[in-house]
């Protein structure tokens, strides 16, 4: 009975997988060696850095990030920027204030604002939303072994467009190799050198991109590093644990074994 359940639930996602590559919906992404991925994996504090110079210079005019808290760009494991650069960098913001009735320059505690535009998408979730099942058959291997996920998304449309575009009813569309589709509205948000980064890192189109993804990874998940090492904490007790339990039986019923029982 197991065995045909296991089986019916596999051909139902080799079914749905081969319908949607069939349909042609789903966009190409490339793999990217971001440093966060893996059990072991990690921020790169430089990488944030560069990521959140990208959003501040060419994102934040049209997308918000309302639920990232502007005190955070100084937390150890993200940008880990000093607390009087995070105030003076707070200050480029307005925040309504429900006491003033009226506008006034954000303060750390205050969060990112949210998008200027109806249209825009809030960026603050992005990368965990767009983190869709890749591999064979949609079964999410890539994911599991080399990482592919929603900075990979991400990276994928910023340097995913072609340069041919076509107007529909009226709105302008970009073709774009990475979007579900092949057609996106958003116009090409990155071209390269749109930024000049402090530390002498190239500003190329992909390596803009991937700062940029891997800034919005550590908005959607800021407390990934501290989750994996309580995760690795937790499986090194288990392991251990396993290992004592099993010990302990053994010794409790080795006088017991090859003893027959006379009936």
């Amino acid at each position: 009975m197991f065995k045909k359940l296991t089986l019916s639930a596999l051909a139902a996602v080799a079914l749905t997988a081969g319908a949607a590559n069939a349909a042609g919906d789903a966009g190409h992404v490339h793999d990217v060696d971001f440093s966060f991925e893996g059990p072991f994996g990690k921020y790169d504090q430089n990488q944030l850095q560069r990521g959140l110079k990208v959003y501040t210079e060419v994102c934040s005019s049209c997308h918000g990030l309302q639920y990232v808290p502007l005190r955070t760009l100084a937390d150890e494991g993200g940008p880990h920027l000093p607390e009087d650069q995070v105030r003076e960098y707070s200050t480029q913001f307005e925040v309504f204030d429900a006491e003033l009735d009226d506008f006034r320059e954000a303060k750390p505690a205050d969060h990112f604002p949210a998008s200027a535009l109806e249209e825009a998408p809030d960026l603050s979730l992005m990368a965990k939303k767009r983190a869709a099942f890749h591999g064979p058959m949609g079964t999410g291997l890539n994911q599991l072994f080399r990482g592919i996920g929603g900075p990979e998304y991400i990276a994928g449309i910023l340097t995913g467009y072609t340069g041919e575009e076509k107007e529909e009813a009226g709105t302008t569309f970009y073709e774009n190799t990475a979007f579900p589709g092949g057609w996106i509205a958003m116009a090409p948000p990155l071209y390269g050198e749109d930024v000049d980064f402090d530390d002498g890192h190239s500003n190329d189109l992909h390596h803009e991109a991937e700062d940029l993804a891997a800034f919005l990874m550590w908005a959607a998940e800021p407390k990934m590093m501290a989750r994996k090492q309580v995760g690795f904490t937790a499986v090194l007790l288990l392991s251990l644990l396993s290992v004592l339990l099993f010990l302990t039986n053994k010794k409790l019923w080795a006088p017991h074994k090859g003893k027959k029982t006379n009936v």
